[in-house]
């Protein structure tokens, strides 16, 4: 028995959480309504005008004049994750946090000391919200693909319990749209819909090999699968945050080199210092540039050894920044971003360590002293 939990408009329900004269008002978390940003995430108030996470700011105000706009305060969701997911461990030592405001939970060595894996579900949700004053809606199903799909039924503040029978599943998911499945992106969907493949009916009613010779064999396989239900992946309760980054939305389109060269360099310090809160390594460092027509260019590099360092991260950015600047600069850059990712647990030195990468951690290290003692 696998249960999905989302929180339910996370960083909004806190702010009213924290703010009770927003209770019941459409707040918006994100950039301010008249800066180049974007809405973080929103209450349902708010949604209710057609306002969505990764929306301009500008144009969620145009939609909600009267919102409330709030900027993030991640410290505080921060705070607020910590006390959901320890009410999880309550219930089962088989947690896979997915992000800040969503988890897996295996209950099925555990939901029979619960009265079951419904009144699991309903004790938990009870929890969540008379101990941290939040709600969160939650799906149990036989997978991770359905419980997730459950989960979204009877949002926000709802539960539901997909059936358990391989012929029941299949029938439900049946005049569903394809894009609720895990790997139907807005791409599939498009090449699909081509050939008059739009719900997970049409996928059950071809044949594997169809599919295959539409997708490819990996896609073509893992989507037919998907759209019977079928899901063999595991709640990895040793999962943990997949990527670092952070990005810069510019005042203005800018299209100096040295303005979008020094932004991404300030970039690679925040991710730095934040990323070397944990003992943990990086295989691979990313950079995103968009322009004014919102086209973005995203590219990454493997580093010749994994690291942990801003001087490392710094020369992997500039290398990838140079790169593509002849390109970028041919059309205004509106934001930039920066990121690492591939994480690991050791430096791989091999049978000795190394002196050179030894010296920068320490070099880094002594940085994020200063940082930490200078707030």
């Amino acid at each position: 028995m696998i249960l999905h939990i989302d929180l339910d408009a996370f960083f909004a329900s806190v702010e009213q959480r924290e703010r009770p004269e927003l209770k019941g008002k459409p707040v918006i978390v994100g950039a301010g309504p008249h800066e180049r940003g974007v809405v973080s995430t929103c209450s349902y108030e708010a949604r209710k005008f057609g306002v969505r996470s990764a929306m301009p700011s500008r144009t969620a105000y145009k939609l909600c004049p009267h919102g409330i706009f709030v900027p993030p305060d991640m410290k505080r969701y921060k705070a607020a994750s910590r006390q959901v997911f320890a009410i999880f461990s309550r219930y089962t030592p088989f947690v896979q946090p997915v992000s800040i405001d969503e988890a897996f939970l295996d209950i099925s060595g555990s939901a029979h000391l619960f009265g079951g894996g419904e009144k699991l579900a309903h004790d938990l949700r009870r929890a969540v919200r008379e101990e941290c004053a939040l709600t969160c809606s939650a799906g149990l199903a036989p997978n991770r693909l359905l419980a997730k799909i459950a989960s979204e039924i009877n949002k926000p503040d709802g539960f539901f319990a997909m059936p358990t029978d391989p012929a029941q599943i299949a029938a439900f998911l049946a005049p569903r749209k394809i894009g609720i499945l895990w790997g139907a992106g807005k791409t599939t969907v498009e090449t699909l819909a081509k050939y008059g493949i739009v719900t997970c009916g049409d996928i059950q009613r071809r044949t594997r090999d169809e599919m295959v010779s539409i997708l490819g064999r990996a896609a073509g396989a893992s989507i037919y699968n998907h759209a019977f239900g079928r899901d063999e992946s595991k709640v990895d309760d040793a999962a943990a945050e997949l990527s670092v980054s952070r990005e810069w939305t510019f005042p203005e389109d800018c299209s100096d080199r040295e303005e979008v060269r020094a932004r991404l360099l300030e970039l690679v310090a925040d991710v730095g210092f934040s990323f070397r809160k944990e003992k943990r390594w990086a295989r691979t460092v990313k950079i995103k540039l968009r322009d004014r027509d919102f086209t973005t260019i995203t590219r990454q590099m493997h580093l010749a050894a994994p690291a942990r360092d801003d001087i490392a991260f710094r020369k992997a950015m500039l290398t990838l920044f140079d790169r593509e600047w002849p390109v970028a600069a041919a059309k205004c850059v509106r934001l930039c971003g920066f990121g690492v990712s591939g994480f690991t647990g050791e430096p791989d030195d091999g049978f000795f360590p190394d002196e050179e990468r030894l010296k920068r951690e320490r070099l880094a290290a002594a940085l994020d002293s200063l940082k930490n003692h200078s707030f």
